[in-house]
């Protein structure tokens, strides 16, 4: 298994101060949605509520990992290429610099209970009776990450108000990629397709992937394309299919 992190380093001084900024400064924000129904990975949910960020991150590290394989039969030296068996999801760590200190009020804290929000199901999918964390995408500009959930939060208070409210902090914040398999989804790419992937097991028909991933069987002629299938009717159990995103399909047409 190899990894490959990729860090981005923003230009500019740390920040110090909310005021005077740019007119034109786009700032970062984590867009936090309910996860979809029925288990899909084609694309969030409903859109809940953003968090924005005070200031923009000064760096953010991507690591992808593959995974590899070689041949155990032969000697190490005298086998060939390694066999890529698939791909781990893409994991996104970042550090939010929160501080109040102009009005010395609670709005860290309120931020970092919303951070840590998304760490918990959501109400709606624990009434269903399958727990499930909200999705969120990390924007910033033009640049529009992976659907993600969020993995960990950890915040560090630095400053207080003599009654001991935290008025500066610094999160650090993991994002891990819903699907694994997924092309283009470097965050600076700007892409906003989401290809989920679909493992067939005994009795899985193209229509019933379709009704799971949207909810019409109808679409199963665009997994089938997708996935070279000239068959429809012989599917191997074991067998990955990649499921494109509604949005994909919409633009095909």
């Amino acid at each position: 298994m190899s990894a490959s992190p990729v860090t981005f380093v923003s230009a500019g001084s740390p920040p110090t101060s909310g005021y005077g900024a740019p007119p034109n400064l786009q700032r970062a924000k984590l867009a936090v949605h309910k996860p979809p129904q029925a288990g899909s990975t084609a694309k969030p949910g409903e859109f809940m509520h953003d968090i924005p960020f005070q200031f923009n991150p000064k760096e953010l590290t991507l690591t992808k990992n593959a995974k590899w394989k070689r041949d155990a039969q032969r000697n190490a030296k005298k086998s060939g290429p390694p066999e890529f068996t698939g791909a781990d999801p893409c994991k996104l760590s970042l550090e939010v610099f929160l501080d109040a200190t102009d009005t010395m009020g609670d709005q860290v804290v309120k931020t970092v209970e919303k951070l840590f929000a998304c760490c918990v199901a959501t109400e709606d999918s624990r009434q269903s009776g399958k727990g499930s964390p909200p999705w969120v995408v990390f924007k910033w500009g033009g640049m529009t990450g992976f659907p993600a959930y969020v993995s960990s939060v950890s915040a560090k208070y630095t400053l207080f108000t003599p009654a001991g409210v935290p008025v500066r902090a610094v999160c650090t914040v993991a994002l891990e990629e819903i699907s694994g398999e997924q092309g283009g989804q470097n965050p600076t790419s700007g892409t906003r397709v989401v290809r989920a992937t679909h493992t067939i097991v005994a009795g899985d028909t193209l229509q019933s992937v379709a009704y799971r991933a949207y909810g019409d069987p109808g679409y199963w002629r665009d997994i089938a394309e997708l996935n070279d299938i000239d068959d429809p009717m012989v599917l191997r159990p074991g067998t990955r299919l990649r499921v494109p995103a509604l949005e994909e399909i919409a633009h095909g047409q």
